[in-house]
């Protein structure tokens, strides 16, 4: 066994074996693991995928914990122990759920975990975006004072469109209700759940964008909402519009988004996830002043950490004890895709 696999173990002694893909969780998941049986293993988040498999069969894993990094068919095929694949959060697109789906290995997702800490990052952003903060920081700091030329946006009635009513967009809808905002939301898969908490919903994107001053993206990455936010329709915003983007990179088209950018299609984009993580160095989004960007941590705070690698533990715990997987929190193939 290599010397980081020991280094990363808790104890080492139990019957069965988990290996998270990151280099720490909440000490609550852990003591949760270790005292129904369950030893706990660490791999550094966003190592290769063989490298991973490696230690997977090594270890002979029975349960995995994913936080960073893609879990291939190599990974998931490597230990013939492994039962259940646990998501330390809600997004699963870097599984290969087709995969586990042929190997009869449940993915489990932490639903519900991170939902108030993702929509007060959307806010954050959409904020930030509408007050025009990075500007006028950099232009203070550059030793202008733009102060008697500068006239602000109000978010008090600005229209904000949600694509996407799970549990974030619930939680946003509400906090930009809060603020004045009007809300506005797209779900086919949610009819009547927008109307029911007493916003407008809308039938087709094409026609709500037009509409919007803000538009947040809240969807699950799909087959079907891949590239979702393109050219097309970016061109169909205002020009005064804004975009956020705390839910998954691939459904917004980067190279279009950065050509709306610097022509001044749209006036500003906020995004904390992106098409590959860590996304390059010479990213072309880099270089434009209307970008804010986060590094993929709207959902990490003290509160939704520890609920989500408790929840992901739960998961993990009842079916390595022979209980079905929670029917709620199954991602399945027909739903989902990292591909």
């Amino acid at each position: 066994m290599t010397h980081d696999i020991i280094q990363g173990a808790q104890y080492g002694h139990r019957s069965r074996r988990i290996l998270v893909t990151h280099n720490k969780i909440a000490e609550k998941a852990i003591r949760l693991l270790n005292a129904h049986d369950v030893d706990v293993f660490f791999s550094p988040p966003y190592d290769a995928s063989e490298i991973v498999a490696k230690r997977a069969a090594e270890l002979k894993i029975d349960g995995m914990m994913v936080r960073q990094g893609r879990i291939t068919e190599e990974v998931i095929a490597a230990s013939s122990n492994l039962k259940v694949i646990a998501k330390h959060g809600v997004g699963i697109d870097n599984v290969d759920i087709a995969a586990a789906a042929k190997l009869g290995i449940p993915v489990l997702r932490a639903m519900g975990s991170n939902s108030r800490a993702v929509a007060e990052h959307t806010i954050a952003l959409a904020l930030s975006l509408i007050k025009e903060v990075l500007p006028l920081d950099r232009a203070v700091k550059s030793g202008e004072w733009p102060k008697p030329t500068f006239i602000g946006k109000d978010f008090l009635g600005a229209t904000l469109g949600l694509i996407g009513y799970g549990g974030i967009g619930r939680e946003t809808a509400r906090m930009a209700e809060a603020l004045g905002m009007e809300v506005v939301v797209y779900d086919p898969f949610a009819p009547g759940a927008a109307e029911a908490d007493g916003f407008a919903s809308a039938s087709d994107i094409n026609l709500m964008l037009p509409a919007l001053d803000i538009l947040s993206i809240h969807c699950p990455l799909t087959a079907t909402t891949r590239d979702l936010i393109d050219g097309r329709r970016l061109s169909m915003m205002k020009k005064t519009a804004v975009l956020v983007n705390t839910a998954r990179g691939g459904i917004i088209n980067e190279a279009a988004l950065a050509e709306a950018l610097s022509t001044g299609a749209i006036a500003g984009a906020a995004l904390d996830s992106f098409a590959t993580e860590p996304p390059a160095p010479d990213n072309p989004l880099w270089s434009l002043g209307t970008l804010i960007a986060t590094p993929h941590i709207g959902g990490v705070t003290y509160g939704s950490a520890d609920a989500m690698a408790i929840i992901a533990a739960q998961h993990i715990i009842s079916v390595l004890d022979g209980n079905a997987p929670d029917e709620r929190s199954v991602a399945r193939p027909t739903e989902l895709s990292a591909t």
